[in-house]
């Protein structure tokens, strides 16, 4: 049995397709995390709200470091992220749906570590390579399945919102080899990491940046333009659940604190 983390949680989470899960309420040492915890496929599944209830919770608020020990705490080894985000590259277009590869963090006062007192100590993850390449090429197989457009690399970049960027701000990233944009990935891929669970991310394109749309940004385009996208990333995240074919295992996710002893959910207990 496979033991899977959502996060997100858009398109996903309706009562047809909880039907008969548990709305959990996880104490951590951070503070509180929701979660539905049911049965899918055969496999163990953990929904997580990443914004709280009815989206109650602004990006840069976001417990992130609760919310990533639920999930180990629960036993999740597999987080399939999804991300609604703004385009960067004139190639990757609304609708369009990125499996990323690379990210950038822009944002200044996040905490994005659980290595920062004296019981954990400090310790220093390798992030060549911030997303779990065996999870990766999962999605992309199933995304080679269904009819949706997607791309099978980008960089996505991390902003504090919750403010859209400027136009200038656009230029820059999209200079520095940015192609989707958004406002909470960088803390949950670097978390994941540290806590050895391997962490993938889906982001579909809500937008253009400012300054390539003709209009300006408005939160109401981007939750029409997801709303168009619930369908097919219902129909990814259940591909995911469900899927059993053999993918090499090419990750060192489940290894990342090995030089520090390995990560530990209570070390001052073990």
């Amino acid at each position: 049995m496979r033991k899977i983390g959502i996060v997100g949680g858009t398109g996903i989470e309706n009562p047809d397709t909880l039907k008969g899960f548990e709305t959990k309420i996880i104490e951590t040492p951070y503070g509180k995390a929701l979660c539905n915890i049911g049965e899918m496929s055969g496999n163990m599944v953990a929904f997580l709200s990443r914004h709280g209830v009815d989206h109650s919770v602004a990006p840069h608020m976001i417990n992130y470091r609760a919310n990533i020990w639920a999930l180990k705490s629960l036993g999740i080894t597999e987080v399939f992220a999804t991300s609604a985000t703004g385009s960067l590259n004139p190639n990757m277009k609304a609708g369009h749906f990125v499996v990323c590869d690379q990210l950038m963090d822009f944002t200044k006062a996040r905490i994005s570590t659980f290595y920062d007192n004296p019981i954990r100590g400090v310790a220093h993850a390798d992030f060549t390579n911030p997303y779990c390449e065996t999870l990766r090429q999962k999605a992309i197989a199933i995304l080679k399945k269904t009819d949706i457009t997607f791309h099978e690399k980008g960089c996505y970049v991390c902003t504090d919102g919750p403010r859209f960027e400027t136009a200038a701000e656009v230029r820059a990233y999209a200079m520095l080899g940015g192609d989707v944009i958004g406002m909470t990935n960088a803390q949950e891929a670097a978390l994941a990491r540290e806590a050895e669970l391997c962490y993938t991310n889906v982001a579909i394109v809500t937008n253009m940046g400012a300054g390539i749309s003709p209009t300006p940004l408005s939160h109401k385009e981007v939750v029409e333009a997801m709303a168009l996208s619930i369908k097919n990333m219902e129909k990814l995240i259940l591909g995911f659940i469900a899927y059993n074919e053999k993918v090499e295992d090419i990750c060192l996710c489940k290894h990342a604190m090995k030089d520090f002893g390995g990560f530990k959910l209570y070390p001052e207990k073990e």
